[in-house]
């Protein structure tokens, strides 16, 4: 019965403190009542085995934290962002146009005003709370895998998709899905590589979704082992995913006695089912720090040659390098434009994904760039590879900006599992979604605009 009680306190609070706000924020506070609701049924139905006092308490939790977002408006600033930071980096690795929508344009004609800033790197700043609607409503889209849909396996807080990320210098355009629908007409986006770039593929497709007049006019193409395709029927463009954890070659050898092991293959590139695709965004890294990876015994293979041991470092250049060839013989580059996802940071702590390492609790991004993991090895040489290449690659360097946010990972709510323990396996390599990707893709679509596709 006490626990009914709270329910209802706690929905005074909530009327109480929306009541004071709603008229000045009303399309952000619509969003997070939705929100509300949304989470008031998730948690009812994988609770209905469960005693309704456990129910209420639950219910109670999510209400409070509603109420709590509302009052925490009477510490924002009417700036509209707040800087988790103001530390600067020195780097420097990639220079672009940024994108400015002026006010004159902005809502009659969405036309933009392109100013040359070369000197601005897109991916040289931070994370700032932002009071505007997220790209897609938290248990909206119907295509996120379970294990990337935190609000749906029960995860109460909402402050990890109040976050944008803002450069230093420049400002870059908002996510419109209408309009990188049009950019996309007629044209085929595939995203190749690990479960990271499949973190960035859905979001991609959840985000134009949203942007969709008529969602029954988005069909699921292919859902096979290593291929996965959505079709956007009205504009005849298709978004897709192919596996390739490591770009090169999963393969299987026959020892003296004819025991089948798996190797990899660094001088062969997985598939080539895409090389006609209109935009490419490659990635890898993870899976080069498994521990069969990274030990390097009897593992990698050129030719019919299986390496005793091989340093992982040399291996992934082997690799990256295989890559490159690939792609410069087989890639139109009057066609296809190419991007190279950088490292996606992990934050686990006391231990690895396989060893115990947790990132349960978090829900702020970390406030100190000197805190941050230094720069990934594997990045220094992916940098040295694509300057030696002869097709243009655009690398989305997202390694700083995901460093920060060990608030984004899906932890304990990797699963619909109840009850939660911080012993249970957690997830903190992936994200939440939505959630960075998000931001990942909007720097993605900044990139295409300028490009002029």
């Amino acid at each position: 019965m006490a626990s009914f009680k709270n329910t209802i306190s706690t929905l005074v609070q909530l009327s109480r403190n929306a009541s004071s706000c709603l008229l000045s924020r009303s399309r952000t506070h619509i969003f997070y009542i939705s929100l509300l609701l949304l989470s008031v049924f998730f948690v009812s139905t994988s609770l209905t085995e469960r005693s309704p006092t456990a129910l209420a308490s639950a219910m109670a939790a999510r209400l409070r934290l509603a109420a709590n977002y509302f009052s925490s408006f009477s510490s924002v600033s009417s700036s509209n962002t707040c800087l988790v930071s103001d530390l600067r980096s020195n780097c420097t690795l990639s220079s672009v146009t940024t994108v400015e929508r002026t006010p004159g344009n902005s809502v009659k004609d969405g036309r933009y005003v392109i100013k040359d800033l070369g000197s601005c790197d897109i991916f040289n700043g931070n994370w700032v709370l932002d009071d505007s609607d997220p790209v897609y409503l938290p248990g909206s889209c119907p295509y996120i895998d379970d294990s990337f849909n935190c609000y749906k396996n029960g995860r109460v807080d909402f402050s990890y998709v109040r976050y944008r990320w803002k450069p230093f210098d420049c400002q870059i355009p908002r996510f419109d899905g209408r309009k990188m629908l049009k950019m996309l007409r007629g044209k085929r986006l595939v995203f190749v590589g690990d479960s990271l770039n499949r973190n960035m593929w859905e979001s991609l497709v959840c985000a134009l979704r949203e942007s969709s007049k008529d969602k029954r006019r988005i069909i699921e193409v292919f859902r096979t082992q290593g291929l996965y395709s959505f079709r956007f029927k009205d504009y005849k463009c298709s978004i897709d995913f192919f596996k390739s954890p490591f770009l090169v070659q999963e393969w299987k050898i026959s020892d003296k006695i004819g025991t089948r092991r798996e190797t990899l293959r660094l001088d062969m590139i997985q598939g080539s089912k895409y090389s006609d695709a209109d935009i490419i965004v490659f990635n890898t890294g993870h899976w080069w720090t498994h521990q069969k990876t990274n030990k390097g015994k009897n593992y990698f293979q050129e030719d019919s040659h299986v390496y005793n041991r091989l340093e992982v470092k040399e291996a992934f250049a082997k690799a990256l390098r295989t890559w490159a060839k690939w792609v410069d013989a087989n890639i139109d580059r009057n066609r296809t434009r190419v991007f190279f996802g950088g490292y996606s940071a992990s934050h686990f702590r006391k231990g690895q994904w396989d060893a115990g390492g947790h990132c349960d609790g978090e829900t702020e991004p970390i406030a100190n760039e000197a805190s941050l993991a230094p720069y990934p090895w594997m990045m220094n040489i992916l940098e040295s590879v694509i300057a030696g290449m002869k097709t243009p690659v655009f690398y989305l360097n997202i390694t700083k900006m995901t460093a920060y946010r060990k608030d984004g990972h899906p932890s304990v709510y990797r699963t619909a599992e109840i009850p939660r323990n911080p012993s249970m396996f957690q997830d903190c390599s992936h994200w939440c979604l939505p959630g960075v990707p998000d931001s990942w893709n909007e720097l993605l679509y900044a990139t295409l605009l300028i490009s002029g596709h």
